[in-house]
């Protein structure tokens, strides 16, 4: 098991890290889950090759515990599937677009812009500075971040585009302050071996968003597996959907 190359997907234990983590299985697969008993599961269904690694990306003594962890078992990590994240904390019953009309800049809950950035924009810096050190003993490390098209200030800017108006300073702002870090870390790793991707998968029917998504989870979450497969030669720096398309920053 030690000579395959070790992956560890945050927010495995269901939707887009869950499928995600099935296609790295021919790898050693870390299925890092909140919680514990859940990640056993998803490891379960997953197979040989997956393991379970509690992991909470809010919770900074959870993420260095989680670092030791692979530090002992392993001595370095060789992918960082960087895919946990949340969409809100009060939408409830409310369709998206009702939804986006109580999370505007002008009454959005800023208890929920900070639960919300806790995890998708703090959290995955945490991980990446704790998993750094594991990395950079990796002879092909590659990080790939999960975000979203509507973090695209350039697209989102553009009043034709269908969902200009849903812009908000929740979940869609809180992706955009994801590409500002991930660039952050783009540029501190140019002048190492260590690849670096940003990846959206596409409206995935998740309970990310209430299932309101428009493709499957396995068509959804191609582009980031395809990317997490990319060899050491592979490019590093990109912003991309499926299959391999640009998106503006």
């Amino acid at each position: 098991m030690h000579d395959k190359r070790i992956a560890l997907v945050t927010g495995a234990n269901q939707g887009v890290g869950l499928q995600v983590a099935m296609e790295l299985v021919a790898n050693t697969v870390l299925v890092g889950s909140r919680n514990f008993e859940r990640g056993e599961a998803a490891a379960r269904e997953i197979g040989p090759g997956a393991i379970a690694l509690q992991i909470d990306v809010t919770d900074q003594a959870s993420i260095t515990l989680a670092a030791e962890s692979i530090r002992q078992e392993f001595g370095h990590l060789d992918l960082l599937v960087n895919n946990a994240g949340i969409s809100n904390t009060t939408k409830g019953s409310l369709s998206l677009v009702e939804y986006a009309e109580v999370s505007k800049a002008s009454n959005a809950s800023l208890d929920e812009v900070r639960a919300v950035w806790e995890t998708n924009v703090f959290g995955v810096l945490a991980v990446y500075q704790a998993m750094l050190p594991l990395m950079r003993q990796s002879s092909d490390a590659r990080i790939v971040n999960v975000s979203s098209g509507v973090g695209s200030l350039t697209t989102n800017a553009d009043p034709v585009f269908p969902y200009h108006a849903m812009f908000g300073p929740i979940y869609p702002a809180s992706k955009a302050a994801l590409n500002a870090m991930t660039l952050a870390m783009m540029i501190e790793l140019e002048s190492t071996d260590i690849k670096i991707n940003l990846v959206s998968p596409a409206f995935t029917s998740t309970n990310l968003n209430g299932y309101a998504g428009t493709e499957s989870v396995e068509d959804g979450s191609r582009e980031v597996v395809r990317v997490a497969l990319l060899g050491p030669d592979g490019p590093t720096g990109t912003f991309t959907r499926w299959e391999n398309e640009t998106i503006p920053w």
